[in-house]
């Protein structure tokens, strides 16, 4: 295996599992979404400030 055929196979390895996390992250937090859904505070009487 050449330098060029190496350096490229790292490159193809790295940005792909760079990708693959942030794929398996993004699924995480709608995971995460789906079972706590944000909720805005609701107050009972007086005045927000």
């Amino acid at each position: 295996m050449d330098n060029f055929t190496f350096g490229f196979t790292i490159t193809l390895v790295g940005m792909g599992g760079t990708l693959l996390t942030m794929w398996v992250l993004t699924l995480f937090v709608d995971v995460l979404k789906k079972f706590f859904p944000y909720r805005e505070n609701q107050e009972t009487g007086g005045e927000k400030s």
